[in-house]
Formats: C-alpha cells, sequence, structure tokens
C-alpha cells in the first residue's frame, strides 16, 4: 500500500452502475488495486434492468486517490454511472453466517444472543450452532464481537449494499 497512514484514510463505499458484459469487474476491480488499495467488499447483484449490474464497493483510501479513481471509473466504457455515498443518507445491510462452538451449557446462551439480533439459526450440530444475521454493518460487527468468547469456528459475509434514500 502507498504511504498512508490509519489517520489519513476513511472507508468509502461507492455504487457502479455497470452494463452487464464479460470483463467489466475485472476491469473496475483493476483501477482500486492499480492504486495500491484493497477492496474491503464487493458485492455484485441484479439490477431492475437485466442488462445492467450493480457492484458496491468498500475501500479505505484518501480522500485525493478515491476522487481519481472515480474519474477513472466514470471513463470506462461499461460503466453506467458512479455514485459516492460519503456524507449521503443511506440503507446498507449485510449478511453474515457464522459457526460457533457451543457446548451445550452454553447453548441457551447463545440462543439469547441469536434471538436479540433475530438471527436464524440455519443449523444445529453435536458441537456447534450456525447462525445467520441480517443487519446494517455496525449491527453484524457488534454481533460477532459478542460471539468471539464462544469460539468462532467458521465466519462468511457477503459483504454491503448499499442504497441512497430518497
Amino acid at each position: 500500500m502507498t504511504a498512508l497512514n490509519e489517520d489519513t484514510m476513511k472507508q468509502y463505499v461507492i455504487s457502479v452502475k455497470v452494463e452487464n458484459r464479460f470483463g467489466v469487474l475485472a476491469r473496475v476491480a483493476g483501477l482500486f488495486s492499480a492504486r495500491g488499495y484493497n477492496i474491503d467488499s464487493l458485492t455484485v447483484s441484479a439490477t431492475e434492468n437485466e442488462d445492467v449490474s450493480i457492484m458496491t464497493i468498500v475501500v479505505r483510501g484518501d480522500d485525493r486517490v478515491i476522487e481519481q479513481v472515480k474519474k477513472q471509473l466514470n471513463k470506462l466504457i461499461d460503466v453506467i454511472k458512479v455514485t459516492d455515498h460519503s456524507g449521503l443518507q443511506t440503507i446498507e445491510r449485510e449478511f453474515i453466517l457464522v459457526r460457533v462452538n457451543a457446548a451445550p451449557n452454553k447453548r441457551s446462551e447463545i440462543y439469547q444472543l441469536g434471538e436479540i439480533f433475530r438471527a436464524d439459526i440455519a443449523d444445529i450440530s453435536t458441537k456447534s450452532i450456525t447462525l445467520g444475521v441480517k443487519g446494517d454493518p455496525e449491527t453484524v460487527n457488534n454481533f460477532v464481537e459478542l460471539l468471539k468468547p464462544y469460539g468462532i469456528k467458521e465466519l462468511m459475509r457477503t459483504g454491503r449494499v448499499s442504497l441512497v434514500k430518497e
């Protein structure tokens, strides 16, 4: 990474509406990696138009370089629209599946924690419980932190999706 320290880097959520074509994802991701930025989260999904996809990209960087990336994204042929969600009112969600150790004497605690976060119990075995939670990124992070003492065996996150409010 470039000579940035954590104090000058902030988290950006950028949505990129693109033509649904082969190779577009690689070109978009390449713009970030070419500038030394690791993408924290990348979600690609269909839209109301089957010929258009939307990418939600979460990345840390400084204002100057992120501004350059946005300009370069807008120059790509298959890019329809780039939206920086910084400072905008948004609706954000993530989904997580997490498998935790579940000793018999700790199961009720894990169930209660799951209820608080409206978790779905996806699987139960003799040694573990797998829970699914959806929510805003802060809620998902809090859920993970509270499960750590039980011993997280496996964790998978979808990545963030974000819509600008009307």
